[in-house]
C-alpha cells in the first residue's frame, strides 16, 4: 500500500493483529509481507509465534500453543545481534546477526536476521522481518534459499512480564 506525501512515496504500515496472521493462508501472508515496510530494527526482547500453515486455523493456534510452550517462544534484539529465547526456561541460544538487507522473496528492503556466519546450529537458515502493524513484524524462514515457514514477533505490551535474562541493564 503506497501512501502521497507532496510526491514522496513510502510505504505504510498494514495493520494486522496476531490472531489475523494465525488465520492467514499463505498467499496472504506473502501478501501482506511484499505490503509491508520493514520497520525500525528492533531492541530487547520480542515474543514470537510459529505459524504454521497447514490444517486450518484451528491446528495453527493448537500448534503454535505447543511451539511456544516447549521450543521457541521468541527473540532478544541486542546492538545488531539477536538470540532466541527457547523452552518454558527462556534459554537464550542460536545467535545471529541482524541488518538490513534485500529481501530473498521480492529483493525489497528487510529486515535480515542471518544464522550463517556465527551459528553452527542453524547456518542454513536466514530470518526476514517486516512490521505488519505497529509492534508486529512478520516474519519468514528461509532454509538453504527456500522458504520453509512464518512466523510473528510482538513487542510486549506494558506490564507483560521480561523474559529471564533479559532485564535492562543498570548504566
Amino acid at each position: 500500500m503506497e501512501e502521497d506525501h507532496g510526491g514522496a512515496s513510502r510505504r505504510m504500515i498494514v495493520a494486522v493483529s496476531e490472531a489475523d496472521l494465525l488465520k492467514a493462508g499463505d498467499a496472504r501472508l506473502l501478501e501482506l509481507f511484499r505490503e509491508s515496510p520493514p520497520g525500525d530494527i528492533p531492541a530487547g526482547p520480542l515474543e514470537g509465534t510459529a505459524i504454521v500453515r497447514w490444517g486450518g486455523a484451528k491446528v495453527a493456534r493448537s500448534l503454535a500453543r505447543l511451539v511456544r510452550l516447549a521450543v521457541w517462544r521468541g527473540k532478544v534484539f541486542e546492538q545488531g545481534y539477536v538470540s532466541n529465547r527457547l523452552t518454558t526456561f527462556d534459554i537464550l541460544a542460536i545467535v545471529a546477526q541482524v541488518y538490513r538487507g534485500p529481501s530473498l522473496l521480492d529483493d525489497r528492503e528487510c529486515i535480515v536476521v542471518d544464522y550463517s556466519k556465527i551459528s553452527l546450529a542453524a547456518r542454513g537458515i536466514r530470518d526476514e522481518i517486516r512490521e505488519v502493524g505497529p509492534g508486529l513484524y512478520l516474519g519468514v524462514v528461509w532454509l538453504f534459499g527456500y522458504r520453509a515457514g512464518w512466523f510473528s514477533l510482538r513487542v510486549p505490551e506494558v506490564g507483560e512480564p521480561r523474559p529471564a535474562g533479559t532485564e535492562k541493564r543498570a548504566g
